[in-house]
């Protein structure tokens, strides 16, 4: 076999095609590959019908490495003109239109990615301005994610993260029940609802089926939840609600610290769940020694129980009943945390009936976090977009997989 026939067989070249010239430059290290069609081909054109050539033009695209040789693929790629008049480029079997790039150089770049290596290693790696890599990661990612189809959603859940620390937030929407990022987009605000169930509208999903949306505290989230999912019911993540009562347990503790040098350095010991021996010894010993925080710590703890109650009318009766508790104690921290309680009323108790864990969220969070971690920050919106859906999108990919 000479090495025409061997590149051939390699490239998966047919008819028309075929390899006219190879050039190896071992000065610059480097495999020319020129490819042509056949004189007197037809091609196959979007009216159905088969036409010769019209002219040509001359493309290169950049190949998987052969050995130590960059390879590049070099053709001449016909233009058909069809019976209407309009002319069109043929495609090739070797590459997407418009780009500079083999499917199978991009199939690599691809895999390289999806096995957690950064864009920047990945451009290193093969050689090319890191730019161009994310051309084509973008290229594939949008491609899935507009083939995309959410199916039989019930539950859902927004969240927000950075792009870079404290700066450009963007807004995902999760399928709770599938664990997957649906959606995302720049912003933090209500806007961000609107667009996002404009999405849910473009893809053909009945919002009306959606169920329950899981949500944060925040006001923009709960404006934007109430005026365009109106038939859902809100449910605040457990955890944020957690949050707020381990930030009231907090204040009281710095409001006792004052002038009491034995609470120094006790920040975690009344906001853990498990404490060693140690700690669980000084936590008994401080909570008697200071009623107050004691008292704090006795709501908090108290509080743990309802989230294990299950049915939603001893639920609202249980958390009532906390409500006059911490009223009574005339603690200022957990005062404000009741009317916290109070304007949330309804998300919170929702919880006991629709048991959405915001385990799923902060999952996705990690793993977002990890990505933002390993691009040390994303200055483009839409690169980090796209890595969201890559990372948690679970979309599938058209590209070639013959690496995998």
């Amino acid at each position: 076999m000479n090495s025409i026939a061997l590149f051939t067989l390699a490239l998966g070249l047919e008819k028309p095609w075929i390899i006219t010239k190879i050039d190896i430059d071992p000065s610059i290290s480097q495999l020319d590959i020129h490819i042509d069609f056949e004189r007197g081909s037809k091609f196959l054109m979007p009216d159905g019908a088969y036409y010769t050539a019209y002219d040509s033009s001359d493309h290169t695209w950049q190949h998987l490495n052969f050995f130590q040789y960059r390879c590049y693929l070099h053709a001449r790629i016909p233009r058909v003109k069809q019976s209407d008049g309009k002319t069109e480029v043929q495609s090739v079997p070797w590459a997407r239109k418009g780009s500079g790039f083999t499917l199978l150089f991009e199939a690599f770049s691809m895999l390289l990615i999806e096995k957690e290596m950064p864009v920047s290693s990945v451009a290193s790696t093969l050689k090319v301005y890191a730019q161009r890599i994310w051309g084509i990661f973008n290229y594939w990612v949008e491609r899935a994610h507009k083939k995309d189809i959410p199916e039989n959603l019930t539950q859902i859940g927004f969240d927000e993260t950075s792009q870079k620390k404290g700066h450009n937030y963007i807004t995902h929407l999760v399928d709770l029940n599938e664990r997957r990022v649906l959606y995302a987009c720049q912003g933090k605000g209500s806007d961000c609802i609107e667009e996002s169930v404009k999405y849910l509208e473009s893809k053909h999903v009945d919002t009306t089926q959606i169920e329950d949306v899981c949500i944060d505290m925040s006001p923009s989230f709960i404006a934007g939840c109430t005026a365009y999912l109106p038939e859902s019911q809100i449910t605040f993540d457990k955890f944020h609600v957690v949050k707020e009562v381990n930030k009231a347990m907090d204040e009281l503790r710095k409001l006792e610290r004052t002038g009491n040098e034995l609470l120094k350095g006790h920040k975690y010991t009344f906001l853990k769940k498990k404490l060693s021996d140690k700690l669980q010894t000084e936590n008994d010993i401080l909570l008697e020694m200071y009623p107050k925080l004691g008292q704090g710590y006795w709501l908090k703890e108290m509080f743990e129980d309802f989230w294990q109650i299950k049915d939603t009318e001893e639920a609202e009766s249980y958390l009532a009943f906390w409500c006059d508790f911490a009223m009574e104690s005339k603690i200022q921290p957990f005062i404000r945390l009741v009317n916290t309680i109070k304007a949330h009323w309804r998300g919170i108790v929702r919880y006991i009936k629709s048991k959405i864990s915001n385990g799923i969220l902060e999952g996705i969070n990690s793993k977002i976090q990890l990505a933002k971690k390993r691009a040390r920050g994303y200055r483009n919106s839409r690169n980090f977009i796209n890595m969201i859906y890559f990372t948690c999108g679970k979309l599938k990919f058209d590209y070639p997989q013959y690496f995998i």
